[in-house]
């Protein structure tokens, strides 16, 4: 067991998530594990409790209780071991990449952080993007574990603390792609809908739109093409960046997204739809500013399933410029 331990923030690990810190420093440490050291106050931040989504500022101090070895080791991510096959992988996802930043095209059905029952995730593999000399690249984002699409990394902490600054200034500019059951109305508008986070009787979390303590979320769309009155093409750009805000505000247009087990219906499907029980979101394209200066652009194809989708229904994804 090694014993307390405290660290001092430094400049590059501003703004930073305590969560996301511990993952960098303590990749061993399970986010069970530590979210009871936060409960139980074993964990702080100058000399105060702390909670996972605590950010951090250059020279606080974090306190690390006595863990044990394999939670202990400082190295960091780039002490994780990636086989061959998922380095392979993981390469094979990559749509972008230089000095600072690295772009995936994440798959819909993993997971891009670990948590309680999940061992294989895009952060766990991200190692194998490292160059040399310079540790594992650093999340600065996250995509719902079914969504597919465009999930930028940041190659260093100083790129990582720059992306991460432009999200929380939402000066980030994001398309989605999704199918939805039905047709909006309104073939274009603005979604404005308060979102607060509820814990239904099955003790599954949900989230609801207009609930009391919600906070803001807005999102515009746009239908691109429709499959009659069955299925429209939605080009989706979220101005506020809350869980499940996407799935919740479409299904409160009244076209909940196709394969959305949790806020949409077994019956919203498109009859003889190939993929139909996936859930059709996609992050389709981003434009953040870059670590370096100007612009960064990217854009991801569709996941397998959605693209076998777009042909079922004679969309043209390359006639759509996101």
């Amino acid at each position: 067991m090694a014993g307390v331990a405290f660290h001092s923030v430094g400049p590059g690990e501003a703004d930073i998530r305590l969560d996301r810190w511990f993952g960098r420093n303590y990749p061993g440490l399970t986010h069970g594990r530590l979210e009871k050291l936060l409960r139980t106050g074993q964990i702080r931040v100058d000399g105060r409790r702390a909670r996972s989504g605590t950010r951090l500022s250059p020279g606080q101090t974090v306190r690390v209780p006595p863990l044990d070895d394999a939670a202990a080791r400082p190295d960091g991510p780039r002490g994780r071991v990636v086989s061959p096959s998922d380095r392979a992988w993981i390469r094979a996802l990559v749509i972008h990449s230089d000095d600072d930043v690295i772009v995936l095209n994440k798959p819909p059905g993993i997971a891009v952080q670990g948590g309680s029952g999940v061992d294989t995730h895009i952060d766990g593999m991200l190692a194998a993007l490292a160059g040399d000399g310079v540790g594992a690249p650093r999340l600065v984002h996250r995509l719902d574990r079914d969504t597919g699409g465009v999930l930028v990394v940041a190659r260093h902490a100083a790129a990582a603390a720059a992306l991460a600054a432009a999200f929380r200034r939402r000066d980030v500019h994001k398309t989605y792609w999704a199918l939805v059951a039905g047709v909006p109305r309104q073939r274009s508008g603005v979604v404005d809908s308060a979102l607060a986070k509820t814990v239904g009787r099955d003790g599954r979390e949900r989230v609801m739109a207009g609930a009391a303590g919600g906070r803001q979320a807005v999102t515009r769309y746009r239908v691109v093409e429709a499959a009659g009155r069955r299925a429209a093409w939605l080009a989706l750009h979220p101005l506020t960046g809350r869980t499940h805000q996407l799935r919740v505000h479409c299904a409160g247009l009244g076209t909940p997204i196709i394969g959305d087990r949790k806020y949409g219906d077994a019956a919203d499907l498109v009859a003889g739809l190939p993929a139909g029980r996936s859930l059709h979101l996609h992050a389709r394209a981003i434009e953040i500013a870059h670590p370096s200066g100007g612009t960064l652009r990217a854009e991801a194809p569709l996941s397998a399933p959605m693209a076998e989708t777009w042909r079922f229904l004679g969309f043209d994804p390359n006639a759509e410029r996101s």
